[in-house]
């Protein structure tokens, strides 16, 4: 009896350590995130218009692939750039803060100083805190290093001391020197016996130039890029050296391709967030030789059709690896579209019957429509429902709105949390947007858009053929009802003008005109 007792009290012994055993692997977090946590990408066009696209209802571009990207998901008629050009908007994409808060967001020049603060929040920051794998391959132009930089050695700090756990990227622009790869701060294939030499305002010693040696050249340039030649190019900017690692342009983009598909690959495994910010059309257009011709529209049109392809062949990479279903898509452009950016090379005179700003006027550099009105839309395969949006949303609410998706909400700067607008759960995005171009700013609200005076500045770039949206009075405009711009308002309906003016005074003070630059290009 005695003997039955004992065992029957080691038998319960062992249930009750089982038990709490199980209870503890129950309570225990799971650390396996890839259920709940989407991957997110965020492909990035450069200079591509609102009208560059089938989703937005072009006949006359051939973009299949993302269309059916588009089509599938959430497509946003309203969908902004924060600036009409490059750098400033990236900048904001990445820290969510308007871009004329920072006095340094403007067209950098190669051998620019990192911008965006080490210490700042950003978007891979916030996402890696949460068990991201954080990744850049392509453009950057956000600058590099704290000041004379020496391209012979690590470069930093950069996209990897703002969040990027890895990063494979040019500098600034492909017309723009250096003209190297730049893998995680060093240059990729340097030759440590043809050191690189970088100077934006004086030539080196016996290096040819566009201005001066046009019979080096396979492609002329317009305005602006009269420097050094690389691969028969002249680009803005000197550079002495580092042959073995300059790049081939017309292989660029499947360059660039191979390192996005190689990074899905190796991080599969693992929630990840990998910013893939494309070249195309920028200039100098330089499709590789499948493409040539393939639009009809000149080199132009030919990268459109290039960039359309890579697209497609990344998203077979995201199929094929089993993670395209729970992968987040965001695609857009850094500004909008223009054509003769620098370089004779047919974009004016083989554009036919298209037209890259779909309807709106004016285009990159402006403060008109469509300088930052641009393709936008997200995708994610089985949660987000085909559809058309005319939520007004705009790139730096990435970063607030992808917080709460993934499930830790944070506020980012000037960036609001439009999450249900990006998941087309709701037609609810913003009251009120400032747009900036060349440090000039205006405000959407609504349907309307208001550009304040700017006298005594340029209404056209001649070089672009631009409007840039300057004038010595008030525009006022209703976007509903006149989406090309055509009636300024601001005489004939003066509450709606003291509404929609109080807003932006609101935002920018009554000393919005202080600290005005003139206008630059490319």
């Amino acid at each position: 009896m005695k003997k039955l007792l004992q065992l029957t009290t080691l038998i319960l012994f062992l249930i009750s350590c089982q038990s709490k055993k199980q209870t503890k692997e129950v309570s225990t977090p799971q650390t396996d995130t890839s259920v709940t946590k989407p991957n997110i990408i965020v492909i990035y066009m450069d200079d591509l218009g609102y009208g560059d696209v089938g989703f937005n209802g072009s006949k006359t571009t051939q973009t299949p692939n993302i269309d059916k990207l588009a089509n599938d998901g959430m497509v946003f008629t309203n969908g902004y750039a924060s600036s009409a050009t490059c750098t400033p908007s990236r900048y904001a994409l990445l820290t969510g803060k308007y871009p004329w808060k920072e006095k340094d967001a403007k067209i950098l020049p190669g051998t620019a100083s990192l911008i965006i603060g080490t210490e700042q929040k950003t978007l891979p920051k916030i996402l890696k805190q949460q068990g991201y794998h954080t990744g850049i391959v392509g453009k950057w132009h956000l600058g590099l290093g704290a000041g004379n930089v020496d391209w012979n050695q690590h470069v930093s700090p950069g996209p990897n001391e703002i969040g990027f756990d890895e990063s494979y990227i040019m500098a600034a622009t492909q017309d723009r020197v250096p003209t190297v790869y730049i893998k995680d701060g060093d240059v990729v294939g340097l030759d440590p016996n043809d050191p690189i030499e970088v100077n934006y305002s004086k030539n080196f010693d016996g290096q040819p130039t566009g201005k001066d040696n046009p019979e080096l050249l396979k492609m002329k340039w317009h305005h602006g890029h009269n420097s050094s030649i690389v691969n028969g190019i002249p680009r803005i900017g000197f550079m002495k050296g580092g042959e073995k690692a300059k790049w081939v342009d017309e292989d660029m983009a499947d360059h660039f391709l191979a390192k996005a598909q190689d990074y899905v690959k190796r991080h599969k495994e693992q929630p990840f967030f990998l910013y893939y910010a494309l070249q195309q059309p920028h200039v100098p257009r330089t499709p590789h030789a499948r493409f040539v011709g393939k639009s009809g529209m000149g080199p132009r049109g030919d990268v459109i059709v290039e960039a359309d392809w890579i697209v497609g062949e990344f998203i077979k990479t995201l199929e094929k690896e089993g993670v395209l279903e729970n992968t987040l898509i965001v695609f857009s452009s850094d500004n909008g579209p223009v054509l003769n950016d620098g370089y004779y090379d047919d974009a004016v005179e083989k554009l036919g019957n298209h037209d890259p700003k779909g309807g709106f006027r004016g285009g990159k550099y402006s403060l008109f429509e469509a300088g930052v009105r641009v393709p936008f839309f997200t995708y994610w395969k089985g949660k987000i429902k085909p559809g058309i949006s005319d939520a007004l949303v705009c790139q730096l609410d990435l970063g607030t709105s992808l917080s709460t998706i993934i499930g830790n909400p944070t506020k980012i700067a000037d960036g609001e949390d439009l999450s249900n607008a990006f998941l087309g759960k709701s037609n609810k995005g913003r009251d009120h947007l400032v747009i900036e171009a060349n440090t000039r700013t205006a405000i959407r609200k609504g349907d309307w858009l208001y550009i304040p005076p700017y006298p005594g500045m340029v209404k056209k770039y001649d070089d672009v053929n631009i409007e840039v949206g300057s004038d010595a009075i008030a525009q006022l405009y209703n976007l509903k009802e006149d989406k090309a711009e055509q009636h300024n308002l601001a005489t004939s309906n003066p509450d709606k003008l003291a509404e929609i003016q109080a807003a932006f005074i609101s935002e920018r003070g009554e000393t919005y005109f202080e600290g005005i630059e003139p206008l630059v290009l490319h």
